[in-house]
């Protein structure tokens, strides 16, 4: 995998110097740090999710990053209306289908957007995923019952039918487009105990799409930065308070060069 490992470092290289416009429609709980985040790694954030605005505002955007963690019907809306002026422009949209399959609501609002919007990507935890094909998924609270292995076959599957790249996160990702699967064995336990983790890894893919034409190849090197971001950032922090502190800064200090001898990205 030794083409991805460059490639990784290209696309950071890319953020770093191109500063893409990332919009972000996301949610109440992590708006601050996953912006800080993406600027942190060099991409320019803007939070915008007025119905009457989000049109005009994605139309400067490189990338469009949908998040339905706390859901009400106008943030649908704006993601709709946001995603149809996103997909009308080719820029590349990733969903993060927070808490799909544990409430009506959140699930049908996926399988909405989804449906309207066309994403490019699809990342969430396994539950999460397999509640897009499965309306009888039911999930634990909006943490992951499946583990990914269980969802790999029903992933790859689903990806076709959805026309999609699918990136189920865990202590292993696994990332497809139906036809290839990439797995990406970066991480820290730690991250676990950090909310908005996974939303984290959904705008750093954002922004890796904004320079990647590739789905799989951006979304598979994106993962393997913010693990390795988690790696660093374990280094020297030992609880969840701090680490939360020194991921931030971790993806501010990576190289391009740290993060191709550092990230561990397969293909099977």
């Amino acid at each position: 995998m030794h083409h991805l490992a460059h490639k990784a470092a290209q696309n950071l290289e890319a953020v770093r110097q191109q500063k893409p416009l990332i919009h972000n429609i996301t949610n109440y709980v992590v708006m601050n740090y996953t912006a800080n985040a993406l600027l942190a790694m060099g991409a320019s954030p803007v939070m915008a999710h007025a119905p009457n605005e989000v049109k005009e505002m994605v139309a400067f955007a490189k990338s469009l990053v949908l998040n339905i963690g706390t859901l009400t019907d106008d943030w649908v809306e704006s993601m709709i209306k946001a995603g149809c002026k996103a997909s009308g422009q080719n820029t590349p949209i990733i969903l993060d289908p927070v808490g799909s399959g544990a409430t009506a609501l959140r699930t049908l609002s996926a399988q909405q957007i989804i449906a309207k919007t066309s994403p490019a990507v699809i990342r969430g935890n396994a539950s999460e995923i397999l509640s897009l094909r499965d309306a009888n998924s039911k999930t634990k609270g909006v943490d992951s019952t499946h583990s990914v292995d269980d969802a790999a076959e029903a992933a790859q599957t689903l990806a076709t039918e959805l026309n999609t790249t699918l990136a189920i996160t865990g202590p292993t990702d696994l990332i497809t487009n139906g036809k290839q699967i990439v797995r990406v064995d970066n991480g820290h336990p730690l991250m676990g105990y950090v909310t908005g983790t996974g939303c984290t890894a959904t705008v750093v893919v954002g922004a890796f799409l904004a320079v990647d034409p590739d789905p799989l190849s951006a979304t598979a090197t994106a993962l393997a930065y913010f693990g390795l971001a988690g790696e660093k950032a374990g280094q020297t922090a030992e609880a969840p308070g701090s680490f939360m502190i020194a991921l931030l800064d971790a993806l501010y200090t990576i190289s391009p060069e740290d993060l191709q001898n550092g990230c561990r990205i397969r293909e099977n």
